[in-house]
């Protein structure tokens, strides 16, 4: 890789990670190749990106992007995303699922550095679409118990 290729995946990089809300910092040891085009079509499904980039070159991307304290030492797979929470559930998803191969080692959400098991516990969070559901179900709720009130007093006029 030239000079000019690596100051434009710095480049690249740094505006990607600026605009992230969340990165997850990965070791990928073990890994097929298959398994980890799974995690990047899975990854794609969710519009989050996965990359693999040499320690030097990710620590100057992140330090241009104003993120710091993230230890980056042996192999090391980048995944990042505008939504925290299906970021965390994809990677813990797809790390049990291969056995703990992909093991989180770190990452940084909004502003915040967070460890694994911080990581863990936003994966078992619901989901933004959850919530929505769960909202519209605990706004309709006196309104369906309205109306199945008025059907059991109609179907007990109905009886008399």
């Amino acid at each position: 890789m030239t000079k000019v290729e690596k100051n434009a995946l710095i480049e690249s990089l740094s505006a990607e990670f600026q605009a992230s809300k969340a990165i997850v910092v990965c070791d990928y040891k073990g890994l097929t190749v298959k398994e980890l085009e799974t995690l990047r079509a899975e990854m794609r499904a969710q519009s989050a990106k996965v990359q693999v980039v040499k320690n030097t070159l990710a620590s100057i991307a992140l330090k241009n992007s104003n993120i710091e304290g993230l230890e980056l030492k042996e192999n090391n797979i980048f995944l990042w995303s505008e939504d925290q929470i299906s970021l965390s559930k994809v990677v813990c998803k797809f790390s049990n699922s291969v056995g703990g191969k992909l093991v989180i080692k770190s990452g940084y959400f909004e502003g915040e550095l967070v460890d694994s098991k911080h990581i863990e516990a936003v994966s078992k969070l619901p989901s933004k679409e959850e919530l929505i559901g769960m909202l519209l179900s605990v706004w309709t709720a006196p309104a369906r118990y309205f109306v199945t009130g008025l059907d059991n007093l109609r179907k007990q006029k109905e009886s008399e």
